[in-house]
């Protein structure tokens, strides 16, 4: 292929500008929760996301990706390697673009539909309007609802259970000493369910339902037991007591905060890695073989580069969508951002098992807004909401558009 080393270097800087913005925007959801709580600091949040991102994108990152990611464009369609170079490098560049903006402004929105608009936007200008799955489409615009609805009630009821069997009652510290084992099982159960499904799906590590569930509820019960060992020790400080009546209790869950927030980032970092290096990976192997095959190697260098990409993103700008996430939308303490989490990795889990095509930014914002709403809807801020809910319906758009522009540019200069 002519051209082929500067394609490839073209390749590599737009992949690491794409992950940047992963880790930007993405990766700072995750986290967000657990700052705007003040469970932990936004410099220990980036030291913490960047240390589970960076191993769950390395060691469980996967060794294969698909060559266009998520089945958006029938490859049948390209009728030239060079063709489908040009496309991935447009996706790239369209999306790293779309990503530094939303993260600029502190927009959490989906780096899976700012890719997927991208490849539409090459899919139609580049092959044709019926070289795209349009149910696949289908399904993200529903999942634009689904996914922040489920988020948001699972995460209003666990409030609404903290509130009633903790904060109500006439011992709050009492009754969190005797409720917190129970959440601390169900968080771990979870955990372990979300690892299990989504952050080992390339490790070839096969195992059934049952063996999943029981794995589960043994790191559960084992977390549980660790948790109700240090929730005991836990005493009233009646200094702090006087300021919040409920300092104690707080204290309680902002531990739990980091845990879930660290296995959220593991997660995210083995699942969403390819959606920087996949583009990448097919430019590398189309680049060497002058071929178009369904999947490309993802060596290892290529998700080392990704890891960095996503590391560079959060520590540079990631504090803007975190402020997003943890501080505009609603007023979150250790045990509301808790319950956000847990809201999170609960609907990860039931949307993983029934197929639903689920964005985790989308969850992460609806959860948020559970929490805010068993206080009522004056504790959230609706002009912080509807901004976030416009960036996200203008994502595909704009990813598509962008990504046409570019197709032609890069067809221009190199064909």
């Amino acid at each position: 292929m002519e051209y082929a080393v500067v394609l490839v270097v073209l390749a590599i800087v737009l992949g690491l500008f794409m992950t940047w913005g992963v880790g930007a925007n993405d990766v700072a959801n995750a986290m967000g929760t657990s700052v705007g709580s003040g469970a932990i600091t936004v410099r220990k949040a980036i030291i913490i996301a960047a240390i589970f991102e960076f191993t769950g994108a390395v060691v469980a990152g996967g060794h294969v990706t698909s060559t266009i990611r998520k089945g958006i464009i029938d490859a049948s369609f390209v009728p030239a390697p060079e063709i489908l170079v040009y496309g991935m490098l447009a996706a790239l560049l369209a999306a790293g673009l779309w990503l530094l903006v939303a993260s600029y402004f502190g927009w959490p929105v989906s780096t899976t539909h700012t890719i997927v608009g991208s490849l539409i936007g090459f899919g139609v200008v580049g092959l044709g309007v019926d070289a795209v799955d349009w149910n696949q489409v289908a399904g993200i615009v529903a999942s634009w609802l689904v996914s922040p609805l489920l988020g948001a009630l699972i995460a209003f009821l666990l409030a609404m259970s903290v509130r009633y069997f903790i904060l109500d009652t006439d011992s709050p510290m009492e009754s969190a000493k005797k409720a917190g084992p129970v959440y601390v099982f169900i968080m771990g159960m979870l955990i372990a369910l979300v690892t299990l499904f989504k952050g080992l799906t390339h490790l070839d590590l096969t195992l059934t339902t049952m063996q999943t569930l029981v794995i589960s509820v043994i790191v559960g019960a084992v977390v549980a037991f660790v948790g109700r060992t240090l929730i005991q020790r836990i005493e009233v400080d009646p200094e702090a007591e006087r300021d919040f009546h409920y300092a104690g209790v707080e204290r309680i869950f902002a531990p739990l905060c980091v845990f879930t927030a660290c296995a959220m980032a593991f997660a995210h970092g083995s699942n969403d890695v390819a959606n920087g290096v996949g583009p990448l990976a097919a430019v590398v192997s189309i680049a060497t073989t002058n071929e178009v095959a369904q999947d490309s190697p993802l060596p290892l260098w290529i998700l080392l580069l990704g890891g960095t990409g996503i590391i560079l993103g959060l520590a540079t700008m990631g504090y803007r969508v975190m402020k997003t996430i943890g501080t505009k939308i609603t007023e979150l303490t250790p045990s509301r951002g808790f319950c956000a989490e847990l809201a999170a990795a609960s609907t990860v889990v039931l949307a993983s098992r029934l197929g639903l095509p689920v964005s985790t930014t989308h969850i992460i914002v609806g959860a948020v807004l559970g929490v805010g709403m068993a206080r009522g809807v004056a504790a959230i801020d609706l002009r912080v909401v509807v901004g976030i809910v416009t960036s996200w319906i203008v994502t595909l758009p704009i990813g598509a558009t962008l990504a046409a522009f570019f197709f032609f540019f890069f067809k221009g200069v190199f064909g």
